[in-house]
């Protein structure tokens, strides 16, 4: 065998050993990225709830209750803390009632714009507190709600004249991405879809104004002091069973457009 024919062999013998040692290295480097998942190999599929968190990190859930508890829960607690302290009721009522006013002038001020909704609710709560200064009365001062409360409702209904009713524009900013896009696309096809949208708007809006009747009939008949908590009860129990019969009849409507 001649040199040249050796040389040749062992090029061979080592392209060989070099085959078989990748082979072998393969699968134990295939080993650690299937137990790895996807966060090692730097391409973890997003989920669409973890887009809307990175968008909006505590969301709109959270800043809705976050909202009811800052006007509805705390007001509540300061006004019986003052008549605890001995301040009348009418001082009582206006000093609690004057906390979310100064919450919606603080969004309009940080935020740097004024929304429509911001600024009518403003616009209705100042008038209610502007009519009490002059009267005095603190029952006119726990009627004041019910004029903001019966105006949403007639806002509602009022909605079903516009290119989306009131239900379907609140919603879809609270759904994920690819269910809002899916919403779309039936308001889009199906009649019938558009008509349920219609219809819980009515009915969030009949609520609204029922409410708002009640409001007059207790801050006229019942104890003052009793007026605010019974207000708070019977709006959280109305937002219960509105919200109850609307996901369930959205429910039966959407299996049938499915």
């Amino acid at each position: 065998m001649t040199v040249e024919q050796r040389q040749r062999q062992r090029q061979r013998q080592r392209q060989r050993t070099n085959a078989r040692q990748a082979d072998e290295q393969q699968p134990a480097a295939a080993a650690p990225q299937q137990n790895a998942g996807p966060q090692d190999t730097g391409a973890k599929p997003k989920d669409p709830k973890d887009l809307k968190d990175a968008k909006d990190p505590k969301g709109p859930k959270a800043a809705l209750i976050r909202t009811a508890f800052m006007d509805v829960g705390v007001p509540l607690g300061l006004y019986y803390g003052l008549r605890a302290a001995g301040l009348g009721q009418w001082l009582s009522l206006l000093i609690s009632g004057a906390l979310p006013l100064g919450q919606l002038v603080y969004k309009m001020v940080t935020e740097r714009r004024v929304a429509a909704v911001t600024l009518f609710t403003l616009s209705v709560m100042a008038c209610g507190t502007a009519i009490t200064l002059v009267t005095g009365d603190a029952r006119l001062l726990l009627a004041r709600e019910s004029y903001l409360t019966g105006l949403l409702g007639v806002w509602m209904i009022g909605t079903l004249f516009a290119k989306r009713p009131f239900m379907f524009t609140t919603m879809v900013k609270m759904l994920p991405e690819e269910t809002a896009r899916t919403w779309h696309s039936n308001w889009e096809q199906h009649a019938r879809f558009r008509s349920v949208m219609r219809w819980m708007s009515v009915a969030w809006g009949a609520a609204f104004l029922i409410d708002s009747a009640a409001r007059i009939v207790m801050a006229y008949t019942l104890p003052v002091d009793l007026v605010p908590v019974l207000s708070v009860v019977m709006l959280v129990g109305m937002l219960m069973i509105v919200v109850r019969v609307s996901k369930a009849y959205g429910r039966r409507v959407m299996a049938k457009i499915a």
